[in-house]
């Protein structure tokens, strides 16, 4: 993806999040010197929070692709020892028709909220005995607490304020119907580097191509533009 599309994204993503009555913590506008020049930063970046716009590695970010912002996260450590800081926080936008793809966790589990626009569609299908993908089982989530059966597949629809609990293994892509959707997720501690499994072969973070300069850096570049 080209830097300029991506301060584009931000922007935009900016404007929906402020219409639907949301507003991104300080660090959000930071700029990449003030990332280097704050002291207290480092348990931002150890974190990764921040701004996410992946196109996973095919190119067309309008078709398969997902922007998400991570407000919080706790730490692994913690959540091995079951007690402190077990949880994590995003604000997602999931545009009309753009597929996030088939995926699941290995130890997170996750409320995936409607907060506002459009109709959020998810698609689920369940996991075989060894928790890979499995194309003839279903399974059961809850649906703001109430049991839900699926068949191998099947899209549930959801509109504004409802949402859906899925736990490791629970196979899932979702996209907007309709219009674009701002998405909430709540969460047990969120690692994107190693703890999602993808049906098919596919990357989790975008090649940035540098035409311009950053407005604000991506937890994926917290490793090049922030080591020295």
């Amino acid at each position: 993806m080209k830097r300029s599309a991506i301060n584009d994204i931000m922007a935009s993503a900016d404007d929906l999040i402020r219409h639907h009555g949301f507003t991104l913590p300080p660090f959000a506008y930071w700029s990449a010197d003030e990332f280097r020049a704050r002291s207290d930063a480092r348990r931002i970046v150890d974190a990764r929070m921040g701004w996410d716009i992946t196109d996973y590695g095919q190119g067309n970010f309008n078709a398969l692709g997902l922007f998400l912002f991570t407000l919080r996260n706790g730490s692994l450590a913690d959540l091995q020892r079951g007690g402190g800081m077990v949880y994590a926080e995003k604000l997602l936008i999931s545009r009309q028709d753009q597929i996030s793809p088939m995926h699941t966790h290995v130890i997170k589990s996750e409320d995936i909220i409607n907060r506002g626009g459009a109709t959020m569609v998810i698609e689920l299908f369940g996991s075989d005995d060894q928790g890979n993908f499995a194309e003839d089982r279903g399974g059961m989530v809850l649906c703001d607490g109430i049991e839900r059966p699926f068949g191998p597949g099947e899209k549930l629809m959801f509109a504004p304020g409802e949402s859906v609990t899925l736990m490791p293994g629970d196979w899932h892509s979702f996209w907007g119907e309709g219009g674009d959707v701002l998405i909430g997720e709540v969460s047990t501690v969120n690692d994107d580097v190693t703890d999602n499994l993808f049906r098919d072969p596919i990357g989790r973070f975008a090649a940035i191509e540098e035409d311009v300069a950053p407005t604000h850096l991506l937890v994926s570049d917290y490793e090049t533009w922030l080591s020295t």
